[in-house]
């Protein structure tokens, strides 16, 4: 698998260690106020550092999707602390939310989520097309470079609808990855994949932890996938461990 050049930049370095996640006491209750009420997360502590490549684990309902969707700032807290690249973010507005998450978050789904009219190329290019507003020549440059980083180039103009399922995958991390962010996020990427198709997109979330220090947080079922991680965290009846 060819490296990934990052050529266009969109966030700055980030030093190794530096924490690109903090969660401090965080506490996620649904149905507030109500005779439903029910608390999800009982004050998680975590911090994620750059270039650190984590597992997150844990039964079904422990609370694994709940913190992922506080961290990937598409749900707040009920109550504690969120930073996001040293940013606090529980008195952000939805705006300001919504920019920093497609500054410094990627996401790579289990599902891919792609748009089935757009070609590969166009799939790629769309995050940064929408923080830009329009298409440039540097665009299109950086996302067939990451197309050709995953093997894609030549199904650059296929629409998604033609694809593999796992050539799709690869276009939703390549998309994942096209605004260089500090901090991506995978929940169970792998799931609808083959052996090898997994192995492949695996690797390349290896690689871009390694080569540009990206902080990763994967949500996997898959001991053995849990096992090639730096380190495991068990979310187990919202808490966690590790």
């Amino acid at each position: 698998m060819k490296n990934i050049p990052l050529n266009i930049s969109t966030n700055t370095s980030h030093s190794p260690n530096q924490p690109i996640v903090q969660l401090s006491k965080v506490h996620k209750s649904f149905n507030v106020g109500k005779p439903t009420e029910v608390e999800v997360l009982h004050g998680i502590d975590l911090v994620l550092r750059a270039g650190e490549f984590v597992a997150v684990m844990g039964p079904s309902g422990s609370g694994k999707s709940t913190l992922l969707n506080i961290v990937g700032l598409l749900d707040r807290p009920t109550q504690g602390l969120l930073q996001i690249t040293g940013l606090e973010t529980t008195t952000l507005d939805d705006k300001a939310l919504t920019q920093l998450r497609g500054r410094s978050i990627g996401f790579v789904f289990q599902y891919h989520h792609l748009i089935g009219a757009f070609s590969a190329l166009e799939n790629v290019m769309l995050p940064m097309v929408g923080m830009q507003g329009y298409p440039t020549a540097a665009i299109e440059k950086r996302a067939l470079d990451l197309m050709d980083s995953v093997g894609l180039l030549k199904w650059r103009d296929k629409p998604a609808t033609m694809l593999s399922g796992g050539q799709q995958q690869r276009v939703a991390v390549a998309r994942a990855l096209i605004m260089q962010p500090a901090l991506l996020l995978a929940d169970e990427p792998t799931g609808n994949l083959d052996t090898k198709s997994a192995d492949a997109v695996f690797e390349l979330f290896r690689q871009v932890n390694r080569e540009h220090g990206t902080a990763v947080l994967l949500v996997t079922h898959n001991p053995l996938m849990a096992q090639r991680c730096d380190r495991i965290i068990q979310v187990v009846d919202g808490m966690v461990s590790g």
